[in-house]
């Protein structure tokens, strides 16, 4: 019944806001064939403030056979501001309240996203100092490059790899850059501030993203119209492993005509495997590579489907992780609990496929989808997102499916099947 009534009302509040009128959206092809991964640092000239509320209401199903139905109403806030010619000023913040059907049992997590300043003292060069979010890679769902990941996500509000990268802790860091045509250099630098994470509700959990100090190097440069490479140098004195951890890494980009763009996305280094980092145990480092590659395809009916294969050489084999699944289920909870904080893959091959299609049915109306399959014990996770744009409000309805054996990767979760009606107010 909840299932009918959440669908009964996404449905009449579109056809409610047709009745009254569409309002022309831009189509620019552009965006359309933007990669995931890029980003903007010189001091924009024009000062932006956002401002988000956003609620949602989910049913879960139990594989118990009960149901759990729960709240949340989230605050999310952002600026970047000029504080003087060369230098800007970046935040963000969410605070996110969550409860039961009742509200009768909440809680409270606030997630500081950024805070820092920027320098710009000449055209191209600038430097940052501050709590900031880099996001690294050009993959979709698993992004091997993206070195500063682990242990950011304070609250899991979507599965959607979009959210899980921007709703994150930034990592504490100076940073400098320098930018030209066809290319940029960075280097940061982030120390350790504190020792472990927090749980505290309004923490800004530096012990999260800062507990040990690690520096990355970045260079990106154009090879022509259509091949873009960036190369990395991480480096880091690893907590788990007792070790000083350095990877090396590269994401490539090629455009293949005008609607196809292929990717792949690598970083290897002497490492210890997930299983010893998970159980706390020394570990021997040995050269692991991870690896993502695929390719995204746009269309002139604003369709755009990716598919993408995931490769994580430190992860579980599939007899290993066949062993673990029966053995001790004290350290295979220990296990899953540590990759997906780290967003790791807990086996080593996985594929991912994802799919926006803008104005579905309807102007205004958009459908997300995606799926991954674990190749290991070929347990799912599919989900999609029915969203309806009004000028300031959309209203989406999200659905999401746990299949598999029972203490297979999606399998093994105790929930089952999920609904979800969410409703966001921009301002």
């Amino acid at each position: 019944m909840l299932v009918r009534a959440l669908a009964g009302l996404l449905v009449a509040l579109c056809l409610s806001a047709q009745a009254e009128g569409d309002t022309a959206r831009g189509d620019d092809d552009a965006a359309a064939l933007a990669l995931p991964g890029a980003t903007t640092a010189a001091i924009s000239a024009h000062p932006s403030t956002t401002a988000l509320i956003e609620a949602a209401s989910t049913t879960a199903a139990q594989r118990d056979g009960g149901n759990a139905d729960a709240e949340r109403l989230s605050l999310d806030l952002g600026t970047d501001q000029r504080l003087a010619p060369d230098w800007r000023f970046v935040f963000g913040d969410r605070l996110d309240l969550q409860g039961d059907a009742t509200w009768r049992d909440t809680a409270e997590t606030n997630t500081l996203k950024q805070a820092y300043v920027s320098w710009q003292p000449g055209s191209g060069v600038l430097f940052d100092a501050g709590r900031i979010n880099v996001r690294q890679g050009v993959a979709y769902g698993y992004n091997p490059t993206d070195f500063l990941r682990a242990d950011a996500v304070r609250v899991v509000d979507s599965v959607d790899p979009n959210s899980l990268r921007d709703e994150r802790l930034g990592t504490v860091m100076l940073r400098a850059e320098d930018l030209w045509a066809s290319g940029a250099v960075t280097a940061l630098y982030a120390p350790r501030v504190a020792a472990n994470p927090s749980l505290a509700p309004f923490s800004p959990d530096w012990g999260a993203t800062n507990s040990t100090g690690h520096w990355l190097l970045s260079l990106t440069q154009a090879l022509g119209a259509n091949l873009s490479p960036q190369w990395l140098l991480f480096g880091t004195n690893h907590r788990d492993v007792r070790a000083d951890e350095v990877q090396a890494g590269v994401d490539v980009t090629a455009l293949l005509g005008n609607s196809v763009v292929a990717y792949f996305e690598a970083s290897g280094g002497r490492i210890a495997s997930l299983w010893s980092q998970a159980l706390g145990w020394p570990g021997q480092t040995s050269l692991r590579g991870r690896a993502a590659a695929g390719f995204t395809l746009t269309t002139s009916s604003k369709l755009s489907l990716t598919l993408e294969y995931e490769y994580d050489g430190a992860a579980l084999s599939t007899a290993a992780w066949n062993a673990a699944r029966t053995g001790s289920p004290a350290s295979y909870g220990l296990y899953r609990n540590f990759v997906l904080a780290r967003q790791e893959l807990p086996t080593q091959q996985a594929i991912f496929a994802y799919a926006t299609w803008q104005d579905l049915i309807m102007r205004h109306l958009d459908a997300t989808a995606l799926i991954r399959v674990d190749l290991s014990d070929h347990s799912r996770l599919p989900w999609t997102e029915l969203r309806y744009h009004w000028a300031h409000v959309d209203a989406a309805l999200r659905w999401q499916d746990y299949s598999g054996a029972a203490t297979s990767d999606f399998g093994a979760s105790p929930t089952s099947r999920i609904w979800q009606l969410v409703v966001d107010d921009y301002f």
